[in-house]
């Protein structure tokens, strides 16, 4: 018997809880300050959350520092889901082979998508085109758009029109993540059996690993060493590095 869920095995969660893992690690040690730059960091907003917020400017900027590191998360819990669902009996995981989950026997193919709201319309097309063109293919296949965080729960056709094209093709669907889970398992409430299971593998897995890991997460440390050396305010030293070429910031 299992001890997480009914679904997958034990040995295949932990290693999927391990591979989001080694992602949270790798997204934290690669924000040293050039790539936290990448994006030109918004200090006149800063300023207003450090005095609206009453928060310090130090936890303003780690703060910061974690939201840019949440972007790449988000896409690592979707390749989680991918993982999570390849393992269960009779379905596995692509490889950068147009689909996310197939059905060993050809009648599945999906795409997975985190969120609901993560594709422009040129986005949706395509992704309605690649189905369509394994739908062609495969005619016993059915082929979803999978929202793991959908606005309802839902298991229906997948009809629109996009510009002056019209798409309507009879195997090609849109589901939310709660019944692709019950879908591919063929059990009730699956997603929640996972969210339920998650606290406990989690645990199991973070003592079976070294408490020793380290984080380099280095640009708030870098920005901290060079204003040392300038004098400047946090939030100045970050204004500086990023806009000194703007009329009057060369002051600071």
């Amino acid at each position: 018997m299992n001890k997480y869920v009914s679904f997958i095995s034990d040995t295949h969660f932990l290693a999927c809880v391990e591979n989001l893992h080694n992602s949270y690690l790798k997204a934290k040690n690669n924000i040293d300050r050039t790539k936290f730059y990448n994006n030109k960091i918004d200090t006149i907003k800063l300023t207003f959350d450090a005095k609206f917020n009453k928060l310090s400017e130090q936890d303003l900027i780690a703060a910061e520092i974690s939201r840019q590191i949440d972007k790449s998360i988000n896409n690592a819990i979707g390749t989680f889901h991918e993982e999570i669902l390849g393992g269960i009996i009779g379905y596995s995981k692509g490889n950068l082979s147009g689909y996310d989950i197939k059905a060993n026997n050809d009648t599945l193919f999906a795409d997975i998508k985190n969120k609901h709201n993560t594709m422009n319309s040129g986005d949706m097309e395509s992704l309605y085109q690649t189905l369509e063109r394994f739908a062609n293919q495969f005619p016993n296949a059915k082929c979803y758009w999978v929202q793991i965080l959908a606005k309802s729960s839902f298991n229906q056709k997948w009809q629109q029109n996009f510009g002056t094209s019209t798409y309507n093709h009879p195997n090609v669907y849109k589901i939310s993540g709660d019944q692709f889970y019950d879908l591919l398992t063929g059990q009730k409430e699956s997603l929640f059996e996972l969210y339920k299971s998650l606290p406990m593998v989690i645990d199991d897995y973070l003592q079976s690993i070294s408490a020793n890991i380290t984080i380099a997460n280095s640009a708030l440390a870098q920005i901290n060493q060079s204003r040392t050396t300038s004098g400047r305010s946090l939030i100045d030293e970050i204004t500086f590095d990023n806009f000194s070429y703007y009329l009057g910031f060369n002051k600071l």
